[in-house]
């Protein structure tokens, strides 16, 4: 009896190939941008993609002080953090963030994207952002990426 056999493929921390990609987030929307970087750091765009392994790629993004939001979200959104110590609430804008660390905006939307366990830990470890249009992985080769290809 002739049959097909279809086996299925899970990733391990041997079998993964990683590669390395740029984007320039040079006039991108924040959320469309942190969207991909995440599926990118995940690896769901991989065909041998195991939601319990590390098979994402490593993400390098530059311009970070160039991003963009949409509508109102510049002045109206509210990022808010506790010290710890009673009456610690800080509450903090994208515009005052991007004057004062750029960089911080990009990751918090990613890492806001990513599973919250030692998974979502490790992938985050992934993510370079610089935002400026320099950055120190050149050794790497990282290919330039549009997000608009990205489906």
């Amino acid at each position: 009896m002739d049959t097909l056999s279809y086996k299925t493929v899970s990733a391990n921390k041997a079998t993964v190939e990683k590669g390395w990609f740029l984007i320039d987030a040079e006039g991108e929307i924040l959320g469309r941008l942190a969207s991909c970087a995440a599926k990118l750091l995940r690896g769901k765009h991989k065909p041998s993609f195991t939601p319990h392994v590390d098979c994402g790629d490593n993400i390098i993004i530059v311009n970070a002080e160039k991003i963009r939001l949409t509508g109102n979200k510049l002045t109206e959104k509210v990022y808010v953090r506790h010290t710890g110590y009673p009456g610690g609430q800080r509450f903090t804008t994208p515009k005052q963030l991007l004057e004062k660390n750029p960089i911080k905006i990009i990751e918090h939307a990613v890492k806001g994207m990513l599973p919250k366990n030692k998974l979502g830990s490790q992938l985050y470890r992934n993510l370079f952002v610089y935002a400026g249009n320099e950055h120190k992985h050149q050794a790497q080769k990282p290919k330039q990426i549009n997000i608009k290809d990205i489906k």
